[in-house]
């Protein structure tokens, strides 16, 4: 599996590393201009890596989240991008208690199947318009689940299991339903006793987008779950850049939101 890898000037050991999952037709390099990741990166000097999907593995350049067979540990698409990370890990010498993944539509879904197989390796997880791990099995199960929002396999209220998690979503997104979106915390574990305090706030993005933000906080006080619901967005990255496909530039910007919900995170929490 191909990637590109972005390495700000000057960047430092032990720095941080963000891996972003694309969505179905898109590439690393269209994904990297329409998120602008790498313009937060050189910021805030971290390093952010960008697998690419093959068409040979899928028609559609999509991740194959809703394959049982990409779905596990130490198998098919997450073995892959595990390797890379691993990899880049190694030879980067970057700080591997802060690793994070994320991604955008079925690039959202891989990122949530990462967090849920490796919570060893990554801390924590941003999906934006994405679905939970094991919300589908097949390309049949992936359409309702899509539609209709799809209930992540082996779900328990009861999990003591937390993958810190921020999650993205357009309340008018025709292709995935944002039910979704509830469904990928509830995985990740919100709703569980490790939450004392949940709070919404609501705003305006500069250029115009209203959006509102339901933060989770443990007892330490420590946000833990974040949910960015924007209305009247549709199937696409917020606060993105016209220079990359399914972009919003319009809502608040996520791509600064998810680094700085990252980089708050105890550099030794894990899932």
């Amino acid at each position: 599996m191909r990637y590109k890898l972005f390495i700000p000037e000057g960047v430092a050991e032990k720095a941080p590393l963000i891996v972003m999952l694309h969505g179905c037709t898109q590439s690393p390099d269209d994904f990297a201009a329409g998120t602008r990741m790498n313009a937060v990166a050189e910021e805030q000097s971290f390093l952010v890596a960008y697998p690419g999907q093959i068409q040979a593995a899928n028609q559609s350049k999509c991740w194959n989240w809703f394959m049982a067979s990409d779905q596990r540990r130490d198998q098919g698409e997450p073995s892959l991008i595990a390797g890379i990370t691993r990899q880049i890990i190694t030879e980067y010498r970057v700080d591997p208690k802060r690793v994070f993944v994320a991604g955008l539509s079925a690039g959202g879904a891989a990122a949530a199947i990462m967090g849920s197989t490796y919570p060893d390796l990554y801390a924590a997880v941003g999906v934006h318009s994405g679905l939970a791990c094991g919300a589908a099995h097949d390309l049949q199960s992936a359409l309702h689940a899509m539609k209709q929002g799809g209930v992540a396999k082996g779900r328990s209220s009861k999990t003591s299991r937390v993958i810190p998690t921020i999650v993205f979503h357009g309340d008018r997104d025709a292709t995935v339903s944002s039910r979704n979106g509830d469904e990928v915390l509830a995985a990740a574990g919100a709703g569980t006793a490790i939450e004392v305090e949940i709070s919404t706030e609501k705003g305006f993005a500069p250029a115009g987008r209203a959006y509102s933000r339901t933060l989770h906080r443990d007892r330490a006080g420590k946000i833990v779950f974040e949910d960015w619901r924007i209305h009247g967005a549709g199937h696409a990255w917020s606060g993105g850049a016209p220079a990359g496909s399914y972009t919003d530039p319009r809502g608040p910007d996520a791509s600064r939101e998810m680094v700085r919900f990252f980089l708050q995170l105890p550099p030794n929490r894990r899932g």
